[in-house]
């Protein structure tokens, strides 16, 4: 069994929402937090957030009763990264992120560091990217993102890896050919009719979860909301539905 594979609460088939404190400073933060009250447990602390405020934000988001999903896309030297992941998942984070692009021995390393309470999941291509930038940004004259996310799937799994961040276009053929395995969190999530701001990839609620997603996460879709209770409110009719 992976490091992190008994860390988070993912069932198959049971999408969990997770929404994205993407702000500079703690306050801000936690009035969100406060606002959705019991409408969400879950929340992302991603690099702008953390750089600003470090370690204490993480731990006043974890006394608010919520979980953390510390996604700071580690990608450095397997013992770096491994230091890192200790760290991280001792400050009680639930899910954090490595770029799969590492390779599998930085993985096994962020596995290794992160332990037992903790799931590591592997960053294949950002939802801004589409084949064109992904492309160019390996230096190749083509490159199919559908392939690129299933072939860093398999480093991930041979890793040990909790599961894989892919976009919801991907979602479906990564659960087929890794089921259980490979737990799939899905960014770049937008409402129905809503704007895809910077993603190029991007998906409802309902059709990342129909797609196999074990995790969802929601930016600027709840959080720029005029009533996020109202947005997050509808996140979760998509999912029971």
């Amino acid at each position: 069994m992976s490091g992190g594979a008994s860390a988070a609460p993912a069932a198959a088939g049971r999408a969990i929402p997770i929404v994205a404190l993407d702000v500079p400073e703690s306050g801000r933060a936690l009035s969100l937090v406060q606002t959705l009250g019991d409408r969400c447990r879950f929340y992302k602390i991603g690099l702008e957030l953390f750089s600003s405020e470090g370690p204490p934000v993480v731990r006043s988001v974890l006394e608010e009763g919520s979980d953390v999903f510390l996604d700071l896309k580690f990608h450095d030297i397997p013992n770096t990264v491994r230091g890192a992941t200790r760290s991280a998942a001792g400050l009680g984070v639930r899910l954090l992120t490595v770029h799969a692009g590492g390779g599998r021995a930085m993985l096994e390393a962020a596995v290794d560091g992160a332990g037992d309470g903790c799931g590591v999941l592997a960053v294949t291509v950002l939802t801004s990217m589409d084949a064109a930038a992904q492309a160019a940004a390996w230096g190749r004259d083509s490159l199919r993102v559908h392939d690129e996310v299933l072939r860093l799937s398999d480093v991930a799994r041979a890793a040990g890896a909790h599961g894989v961040v892919c976009s919801g276009e991907e979602a479906s053929a990564v659960r087929a050919r890794h089921g259980d395995a490979l737990r799939v969190l899905v960014p770049g999530i937008r409402l129905p009719g809503g704007d895809a701001h910077d993603q190029a990839r991007v998906v409802t609620p309902g059709a990342a979860a129909a797609a196999g997603a074990s995790y969802l996460v929601l930016g600027r879709a709840v959080t720029a909301a005029r009533d996020p209770r109202a947005a997050m409110a509808l996140v979760r009719e998509q999912l029971a539905g």
